[in-house]
């Protein structure tokens, strides 16, 4: 069958990771009349502007356009590619950028720029640096910008254009001010310096990763091209070393010292500078107040649990008297606290705090895992602020609520301004897909497990029984079956293609409680994989005349490759087929926080590596199975595909490997996303026989 949506893989190639034309980056401005936004200028434009609108005069206003000034076409500094790969950025142009308190100012960099840009009058210029700059900081005053370059932390006055050096790196491996590798990729922590509130001073992040281990990254499509050597932490093996230091406009240095493993993240407010901590096994989290003058710290919270404790973004914060809004697992749900005290009930799963506006909380919850609303705590109460079915986010400030919607009814993203009586819309320029998820959200198998059922758009239900393509990710942290169109267009174009299209989220997946995250601790493999035939067999007793169970694939990308390839190895009396990207093969070969987050060291518990892991499981495999990997990925690294592929080629069993030259662990080029969506199918039709 011929897909309704011809043209739908070369649109979803541009738009797989972020969608352009969504406005995104929000900032609202402290007396609430003015909201700071990036968006392209159309659905297939990838440069990201940067916009402002007025609320009084309800006028949106483009404030800086990268064509303009010659920036349209970036040639980014290897560490800004780090950078956005650890942030999943595909965009180009202005994808971030940083204010003053005031919201009238704002820096950004372009091709390794250092830019300004007055936000009222538009004016945009160019600031001389000593070299490429990486993620500017405007001080809250908006008089300097704080910036690294070469890995040394820099200060630039705007007014007089003096630039100097704080802290300058003292080894190759040292870098001042920017997020260590394990920080951005699985601690959620994007940045690695803070401004004091009265812009005399900076908390600034040391990393040395010196004792990390050096892997070697080649181009095997270029032999000429010295590999790339990274400083990876593999599981059981060093961290960078990481340190705090309050660096002073004057020249003062004042180290912080602190006993854990990782910083998880960092604050400097009215209320002083506190750091949130972590040992190696993540099983406490530790709230650390500090004094800047001498560095001295003082426990204001520590929390433990017996497996792990998750990372929750936008906490620590402060009510207006320096009441702490924090948020902690108690009574199996994950809650939030205002001072010592839950203010949530165990039944509303907090998902993070979005912003405090005086002595008002806007946070994110759940009370169905598939939707995710906005609430708010005030006066000793909560409300939500959010009531139709999907996801929810926003801000707060000013008294200003601004709402960032999608639903399963609408397509797209839609973006509500309030403030006071008044409601605007922030137009979304996307270009609307040409096909239309058609999703039934259900509960499937003994645990009632989210599941998305997609059946193909010209399907007459109860016609015909249908191959079935499973399409999870499926492990801990991340959440596929959301109450969101946006979050089905692959599934739905691959339904399209004539497949009955199944989404689970199973034990370790978020949203349904602490309890039911913890299930995969110490196991990553047979709890997910469980819950996968679970969903099946549930899908199949709900859909009885539309799914042919003699034919099932399955297919993924990271976590979703691995339980890919482990369903057909250890279930092939389920699963008849695997596509896996990405996929990790040898859990001792990922990263040191997410792996032993869930499975402990490995010099302490091998055999949990072991049962995890697949490279023991090739000569069991007897389905078709096509690998799939970016030869330059540096988050799964292709040598997970590559010693499976040679344990499967040692036990004589036939696979297939697409090895994708140049491509990281994202794919954002354009002809490479839209081709392997072709490619899986083609794959899928002849390994099922369809």
């Amino acid at each position: 069958m011929k897909s309704m949506s011809e043209s739908f893989p070369r649109l979803y190639a541009r738009t797989r990771r972020f969608t352009l034309g969504v406005p995104r980056g929000f900032l609202i401005a402290p007396d609430g009349d003015r909201v700071a936004f990036l968006r392209s200028r159309s659905g297939t434009d990838p440069v990201t502007c940067l916009w402002e609108l007025d609320l009084v005069s309800g006028a949106e206003r483009l404030v800086v356009d990268p064509a303009d000034l010659g920036a349209a076409d970036e040639d980014l500094p290897a560490e800004e590619k780090a950078r956005r790969e650890r942030s999943r950025e595909q965009a180009g142009g202005v994808v971030a950028y940083a204010t003053d308190t005031a919201v009238t100012s704002a820096v950004f960099a372009l091709s390794g720029g250092l830019y300004l840009a007055v936000l009222e009058s538009g004016a945009v210029r160019l600031l001389d640096t000593p070299g490429p700059v990486i993620d500017p900081r405007l001080s809250p005053d908006g008089t300097k910008v704080a910036y690294v370059t070469g890995g040394a932390l820099h200060v630039h006055d705007v007014a007089t254009g003096d630039d100097r050096a704080l802290a300058t790196p003292e080894a190759n491996g040292v870098t001042y001010g920017l997020a260590e590798f394990i920080a951005a990729e699985e601690l959620e922590r994007m940045r690695g310096h803070w401004w004091s509130p009265d812009g005399t001073a900076l908390l600034a992040e040391r990393a040395d990763e010196s004792p990390v281990q050096t892997w070697h990254i080649a181009d095997p499509a270029n032999p000429s091209k010295v590999p790339a050597s990274v400083a990876y932490p593999s599981a059981g093996t060093a961290n960078a070393t990481v340190e705090l230091l309050v660096l002073g406009l004057d020249g003062s240095r004042t180290a912080i010292p602190f006993d854990d493993e990782y910083l998880v993240t960092a604050v400097w407010d009215l209320h002083g500078p506190s750091i949130v901590t972590m040992p190696r096994d993540q099983k406490a989290v530790r709230l650390l107040a500090v004094d800047p003058d001498t560095g001295a710290t003082e426990l204001v919270r520590e929390d433990t649990d017996d497996a792990w404790i998750d990372v929750v973004l936008g906490v620590p914060a402060r009510l207006s008297d320096g009441t702490l809004v924090w948020v902690a697992d108690a009574d199996g749900g994950r809650r939030l606290i205002i001072g010592d005290a839950p203010v949530t009930p165990p039944t509303l799963q907090v998902r993070d705090v979005l912003g405090v506006d005086g002595d008002t909380v806007l946070f994110r919850a759940s009370a169905e895992p598939t939707e995710i609303h906005l609430w708010r705590w005030s006066g000793g109460s909560i409300s939500p602020l959010t009531s139709e079915p999907g996801v929810h986010s926003g801000r707060l400030s000013g008294g200003t609520l601004l709402t960032i919607s999608q639903t399963l009814d609408r397509p797209g993203t839609t973006v509500q301004v309030q403030n006071g009586h008044k409601r605007l819309h922030i137009a979304s320029l996307a270009e609307r897909p040409k096909l239309e998820p058609r999703v039934s959200l259900v509960r499937t198998g003994e645990r009632e497990l989210s599941t998305a059922v997609l059946l193909p758009s010209w399907h007459v239900p109860g016609s015909k029984r249908l191959p079935v393509l499973m399409d999870p990710y499926g492990g801990p942290h991340a959440q596929r079956v959301l109450a969101s169109g946006r979050a089905f267009l692959e599934s739905q174009w691959f339904a399209d293609q004539g497949f009955a299209v199944i989404v689970a989220d199973g034990r370790g997946t978020p949203g349904r409680g602490p309890a039911f995250e913890r299930e995969v601790l110490h196991d990553l493999a047979t709890p997910v994989l469980e819950d996968q035939v679970d969903a099946l067999k549930g899908a199949a007793q709900l859909y009885p005349d539309d799914l042919d169970l003699s034919r099932v694939a399955v297919k993924g990308w990271s976590f979703g490759g691995f339980l890919a390839a482990l369903a057909v190895l250890r279930r092939p009396d389920v699963f008849h087929a695997a596509i896996a990207g990405a996929p990790v093969t040898d859990w001792r070969l990922y990263d040191t926080a997410y792996t032993e987050r869930y499975l402990g060291h490995p010099a302490e518990l091998p055999e949990v590596y072991d049962r995890s892991s697949l490279m023991a499981d090739a000569e069991k495999l007897e389905r078709a199975l096509l690998l799939i990997h970016g030869l330059a990925d540096d988050n799964v690294v292709a040598a997970h595909t590559l010693r499976l592929s040679s344990a499967l080629v040692a036990a004589g069993r036939p696979h297939t490997v697409l090895p994708l030259s140049g491509v990281t662990h994202m794919t954002p080029q354009e002809v490479v996303a839209e081709n392997l969506l072709l490619l899986q199918v083609e794959f899928l039709r002849r390994a099922l026989d369809t």
